[in-house]
């Protein structure tokens, strides 16, 4: 089982850009359905956004559709979630997720193989 750790967080003003990034280690990705999560202060765990296996297919929530990109380097062990045009209520610790089987927007959390630990976005208004 792969294991998982997010970077690229951190605080920002609405309408600014970050790129958050997820290295896999012990095992390799392209046998997983990658996605990212978030949980912003008070809330449950929400789906972001997701990747098949071989990058044809993305899912987003609808709330970035249009501003966020995922992405992914099979061969180097990564994932990506560009972010454009941050608004303040995308404030939350973001997740990176691996899962064997698709990773859809209904996706529950605890349906997930595998959590990073998250990393922190915090938007300014």
């Amino acid at each position: 089982q792969v294991q998982l750790v997010e970077s690229g967080g951190g605080l920002v003003q609405a309408g600014d850009s970050l790129r958050l990034s997820c290295a896999a280690s012990g095992g390799t990705i392209s046998t997983y359905f990658m996605g990212w999560f978030r949980q912003a202060p008070g809330k449950e765990r929400e789906f972001v956004a997701s990747i098949s296996w071989k990058s044809m297919t993305t899912y987003y929530v609808d709330s970035v559709k249009g501003r966020f990109t995922i992405s992914r380097v099979n061969a180097k062990n990564m994932v990506y979630l560009q972010m454009n045009g941050l608004k303040p209520e995308d404030r939350a610790v973001y997740y990176c997720a691996a899962d064997s089987d698709r990773i859809k927007p209904s996706t529950a959390g605890v349906d997930i193989d595998v959590w990073g630990q998250g990393t922190l976005v915090t938007v300014s208004s």
